[in-house]
């Protein structure tokens, strides 16, 4: 997988965000703290002093190219490496931009600009999207995807339990996206996250489960 050029955008935004943090820092006043974590309530329970708030989301996102750029060199089933690499593109960007909106979300009060958390909802919701619609492209491998002993062992597993999982994902970003949309009570959101993650992880599993159960059952 090429990821030269991902890499580059990752560096280029990253530059990016810590000029957005010094420009956002300068405007506020000496002590000035900002938000940067939200519980599962959608409340602030963590602050952080400006700049600090402003520089992490650029050293996460250089954190994470990093790891993406380095997947290709460990991965052991290098021969199955391209039919996944989609999907470790659209993450690579999706993450990318999920950091972007994180950085508006901190910074922008300090332009008079109100944000909330619903915000960053939107992004996630978007984030799901795009890899649910990946999903089905990828094929065994150690670093993407459901990696159970069923799919690895079985290609026609693997791919079988990658669309189940792909539409849910799909369905998952978008519940999160319109409960961004429809700004739900921090109860409503929690709920509504909770049960959407959890069917996303666990029926993939089940199903992989399942499909190796009734094939060897067939045989």
């Amino acid at each position: 997988m090429k990821s030269k050029g991902l890499l580059i955008l990752s560096a280029m935004l990253s530059v990016a965000m810590v000029v957005f943090a010094m420009i956002a820092s300068a405007r506020l006043p000496d002590g000035a703290t900002l938000p940067v974590h939200w519980n599962l309530m959608g409340e602030i329970d963590r602050f952080a002093p400006a700049f600090e708030a402003l520089i992490i989301p650029p050293i996460l996102l250089m954190v994470v190219a990093f790891l993406f750029a380095l997947i290709p060199s460990l991965e052991p089933m290098q021969k199955r490496l391209e039919g996944s690499a989609p999907v470790l593109r659209i993450t690579w960007i999706g993450i990318m931009l999920m950091m972007v909106v994180i950085e508006a979300a901190i910074g922008l009060p300090a332009f008079g600009i109100a944000t909330s958390v619903n915000l960053i909802l939107l992004a996630v919701g978007v984030l799901f999207l795009m890899i649910g619609n990946a999903m089905p492209k990828s094929r065994p491998g150690f670093f993407v995807g459901i990696r159970t002993p069923w799919t690895l062992s079985d290609t026609d597993n693997w791919v079988a339990t990658h669309r189940l999982a792909g539409r849910l994902m799909m369905l998952t970003g978008l519940a999160i996206f319109i409960a961004g949309v429809l700004s739900l009570r921090p109860e409503a959101l929690m709920i509504v996250g909770s049960v959407c993650v959890l069917i996303t992880v666990a029926l993939p599993v089940a199903y992989s489960w399942w499909m190796w159960r009734t094939a060897a059952k067939a045989s």
